[in-house]
């Protein structure tokens, strides 16, 4: 064999990795571990167990990675975030009873690579507590009307109700939130009619 020739059998047979190109894994790898404590947080405000949120969490990766390659150019925190409120819904409405969870158990733990200050600490505390007076439809509106923006006729048809139960349901749990956190603790400046 001449030298061309085993030089041409060596490189076949090398993989060649081309410098700047991510493949899907690393991609992905990257989207999880920036995303996934958000994806708790939504998934807790959801449900209000830290361990349903979890798996709730990992169920939102799990089908985010299997569809990768579509999301990729598009915005893949949004497919997961939807994907942990549908199956959080799928779940309730397959079990069909909510288990009440005192507002003592609810104390949201974070990941952070910092610690927040003791401040931030003490509102995230206080707003998990005041989310825990809540019922858990009321709770599951206002997470998605103003945790994650949406409006009264998407939050409306990801919990399958009408438009009507949204705002009547949003209001009730916006009187008993300004109840509990006091009128400068919501950002009263918000429209609740905003559609």
């Amino acid at each position: 064999m001449t030298s061309a020739a085993s030089a041409r059998a060596v490189t076949d047979s090398v993989p060649v990795v081309v410098a700047g190109k991510r493949t899907r894994e690393v991609e992905f790898t990257a989207f999880a571990q920036a995303r996934t404590p958000d994806l708790v947080r939504i998934a807790y405000f959801l449900c209000g167990d830290a361990h349903r949120a979890h798996d709730l969490a990992q169920t939102a990766l799990e089908r985010t990675f299997r569809h990768w390659n579509k999301l990729a150019d598009g915005d893949p925190y949004a497919y997961a975030r939807r994907v942990v409120t549908t199956a959080r819904i799928d779940t309730w409405r397959r079990n069909r009873k909510e288990v009440p969870t005192e507002g003592e158990a609810m104390v949201w733990r974070t990941s952070e690579a910092t610690p927040a200050p003791d401040s931030a600490i003490a509102e995230r505390d206080r707003l998990v507590r005041a989310l825990a007076k809540l019922t858990a439809k009321q709770r599951r509106v206002v997470v998605l009307r103003y945790l994650l923006d949406r409006s009264e006729a998407e939050t409306a048809a990801t919990l399958g109700v009408s438009a009507g139960t949204v705002k009547s349901t949003a209001s009730r749990a916006l009187t008993i939130l300004r109840d509990v956190l006091g009128a400068d603790g919501l950002g009263t400046n918000r429209e609740e009619g905003r559609s």
